[in-house]
């Protein structure tokens, strides 16, 4: 897939306009095929073959030979797209703690810029997971008819208490770093993101999953440290892999701001206008959507059908089961 980019004027929804603002994307350009629209999750980039490459690529289930395969780095991000690890142009140094509150409208309205970019005017399977299901549920009700098919995963269409609880704990862990609010650099606040990281991965596995993959191998051990040593591992890939903790703070922000049903009735009426035929997945072990609150609220839309998929690794199931999803998105 190739890397590409436009600048656009955005207005935002909490007043302002980000002037200039970078948009990135990646699009496999094959003419002929589906048109597949790819939401990403909170800390990935807008390379699905990163990311998925079990099920995006050459020859895979998403095949981008075939398939003409686009998916824009979401606003805030640090992999490109407008946000805190951006210039600022009035000042020439990122824009850190000064960028404005976004929230996951501002970042539909970008897909849509590059959607306009690019001339699509039907969108046959649009596939979102985690906070790229927030994108992909909230899309669906902005431009109802360019949708055929929606595949949901591991999300909702609401912030829930539960949610709303862990992102302000890993947003407290950012605070508790000092050079987080000096915002000298941006490298500022990364041993705080590294803390936010971890605390992030428990609400992602499940019980059984670290049962499976951070048990002690030694019967004798005095003081168990596997799965510590696992979540200081997780912290730190994260910061080497170039996230900073002023985009982190933002994303987490625009979660905070996910409902569907604000100035349009409710939920359940703003998922009533939802026309394309629409899968609600859930995985059994998901501690942050689970699948009893997918049940409900899938029943809101129109022409849907809710699926429960087994999987010992919670809401980072939709990584994970490969075949399970595989078979979804055909």
């Amino acid at each position: 897939m190739k890397r590409n980019e436009i600048t656009v004027d955005l207005p935002l929804e909490n007043g302002g306009v980000l002037h200039g603002a970078r948009i990135v994307f990646h699009d496999s350009e094959t003419l002929g095929g589906r048109t597949v629209w790819i939401c990403h999750a909170l800390t990935a980039n807008s390379n699905p073959e990163d990311w998925w490459p079990d099920l995006v690529g050459p020859g895979k289930t998403i095949d981008t030979l075939r398939d003409r395969v686009v998916c824009v780095n979401m606003l805030g991000s640090a992999y490109g797209s407008e946000g805190p690890a951006c210039t600022r142009p009035e000042t020439g140094h990122p824009w850190m703690l000064d960028f404005p509150m976004i929230t996951i409208r501002d970042t539909v309205s970008a897909f849509i810029a590059v959607r306009k970019h690019l001339g699509i005017e039907k969108i046959d399977l649009l596939v979102g997971a985690s906070n790229g299901g927030f994108n992909a549920v909230e899309w669906t009700i902005m431009e109802p008819e360019r949708f055929g098919r929606c595949l949901f995963l591991c999300t909702a269409p609401r912030i829930s208490p539960f949610l709303g609880a862990t992102v302000e704990a890993q947003r407290m862990a950012l605070e508790a770093d000092p050079t987080f609010r000096e915002a000298k650099d941006l490298s500022g606040g990364s041993a705080g993101l590294k803390c936010a990281r971890a605390q992030a991965l428990i609400s992602y596995r499940s019980f059984q999953g670290y049962q499976l993959t951070q048990c002690e191998q030694d019967p004798d051990t005095l003081f168990a440290g596997r799965a510590a040593s696992y979540e200081r591992y997780q912290g730190e890939k994260l910061v080497r892999r170039g996230f900073d903790a002023y985009s982190y703070f933002t994303l987490c922000n625009a979660l905070d701001s996910h409902n569907v049903g604000r100035g349009r009735g409710g939920v359940k009426a703003a998922l009533q206008t939802i026309q394309a035929s629409c899968t609600v997945v859930a995985v059994d072990t998901d501690l942050i959507f689970p699948p009893f609150e997918g049940r409900g609220w899938s029943a809101w839309i129109p022409n849907s059908r809710m699926v429960e998929i087994s999987s010992n690794f919670g809401h980072d199931g939709f990584l994970l089961e490969i075949a399970k999803l595989s078979a979804l998105m055909l």
